[in-house]
């Protein structure tokens, strides 16, 4: 008798056999070809939107009561959502093409002329928790870039994602091309995600989207390379030069905005030469948040809870936020680097000096200056949408839009030379 691990095993094997056949067919795809593909998934999420909330409601009653509220927020759609998910559909179709950008040319003396050219990657496994938004942004990000996807989305969002990947194949059917670019994993059997990381020849790259746990496995485990997203332990620090009244207008929206995004900023540090000032103004800005601090931070404020050292390193996704006080721009960025999580951190400071020197010093994927973490967002970025944030230093970091998903080539043009 066939052991569910190894139909699930099976099950992926035929996914990336269909998956590599079609990212051929992708990668020499028009670039009208993909627009259509994705105007006619975006027009198709719209006709369908009933049947996505309908789906999205059997996997939030799923989990009612059983999870919290960040990941009840990230797994939920409403009309509003369906609809900023078709919009970046059609945002993506308007971007340029990446592929078959020249990126570089020159000519040898020998006469050889030489082109680095942008090409897709191939087939991307794209493994995420919750968010079914994540299917549509991903596989558009995918198609328009020249590529094929396999999403493994988490148990909880099996519902919504089939429903969009439908949508997706509608899109890619109406326009001609293979159905087979865009698939999701139909079992939740465990053994799937090993499968898929582990399918060397099939699969080009794999990319997580969730917490540390899924990413760290996947670190560990995966034989194909990867584009890993670490956690957003992200900082917004106030310093002795800010606007505070603009710093904690600021911060209010970098944490508050959206909790259970991984740019909410989850850690406030604070100048000690204005903290009797900034802290009771944060505080009022944040009275829907618990704020654990230092013990400085907890003798300015008795609102102010007492932190622990956990709490430095901690992605709350929630209304919680720490506050450390610190002497100046030096220690700032000691702390920061010591804690932050290399995704997104912040300075506030009308000292443009200052702000210089922070962004240089601080070794994120982004860094600001004056503006909200939560603006770390492929679609602010103007990349129409992202398929995650890498906070690694290889391939692509920050926002993973369109260019982010291709490689290159060289195509070296001769006339006959031989090597002596």
């Amino acid at each position: 008798m066939t052991s569910p691990e190894s139909k699930a095993t099976a099950h992926v094997r035929e996914l990336c056999e269909r998956a590599k056949s079609a990212a051929r067919v992708i990668a020499a795809a028009t670039t009208d070809q993909k627009n259509k593909a994705l105007t006619e998934a975006a027009a198709m999420l719209r006709a369908r939107m009933s049947d996505v909330l309908r789906a999205n409601a059997k996997d939030v009653a799923e989990v009612a009561g059983k999870k919290p509220e960040a990941f009840i927020d990230r797994l939920t759609l409403t009309e509003e959502r369906i609809e900023a998910m078709a919009s970046a559909l059609e945002e993506i179709a308007k971007l340029p093409d990446p592929v078959g950008r020249i990126l570089a040319e020159f000519n040898r003396p020998n006469g050889l002329k030489i082109e680095r050219v942008a090409c897709p990657i191939g087939v991307i496994g794209m493994i995420y928790e919750s968010r079914p938004n994540v299917g549509a942004d991903a596989s558009a990000l995918c198609l328009k870039s020249g590529n094929a996807i396999i999403l493994r989305g988490g148990a909880e969002s099996r519902e919504s994602t089939q429903v969009i990947v439908d949508c997706m194949q509608a899109g890619l059917k109406a326009a001609g091309l293979p159905v087979d670019a865009v698939q999701t994993v139909q079992t939740t059997n465990r053994a799937a995600v090993t499968a898929l990381l582990n399918a060397v020849g099939y699969v080009d790259l794999v990319i997580p989207r969730g917490g540390r746990g899924l990413v760290e496995l996947i670190r560990n485990e995966a034989k194909v390379p990867t584009l890993l997203h670490l956690d957003g332990n992200c900082h917004s620090y106030i310093h002795e030069a800010a606007d505070i009244e603009k710093a904690v207008r600021v911060i209010q929206n970098a944490k508050l905005r959206r909790t259970g995004i991984c740019g909410a900023t989850e850690s406030v540090v604070v100048d000690r030469s204005i903290a009797a000032k900034a802290i009771p103004a944060l505080s009022n800005k944040l009275q829907d948040c618990e704020i654990r601090g230092d013990a400085d931070a907890c003798a300015i404020d008795s609102r102010i809870v007492p932190a622990s050292e956990e709490d430095w390193d901690q992605e709350y996704l929630d209304k919680i936020i720490s506050v450390r006080t610190v002497d100046g721009l030096g220690e700032a960025i000691d702390f920061i680097s010591a804690h932050s999580s290399g995704h997104t951190d912040a300075i506030m400071t009308e000292d443009v000096d200052v702000a210089r020197r922070f962004l240089t010093a601080i070794d994120s994927a982004v860094v600001m200056h004056n503006a909200s973490t939560q603006f770390s967002d492929g679609g602010e970025f103007g990349m129409g949408a992202e398929i995650g944030i890498a906070t690694g230093k290889m391939h692509a970091r920050g926002p993973v839009g369109l260019e982010q998903l291709t490689s290159f080539k060289y195509l070296v043009h001769g006339d006959g030379q031989v090597r002596s």
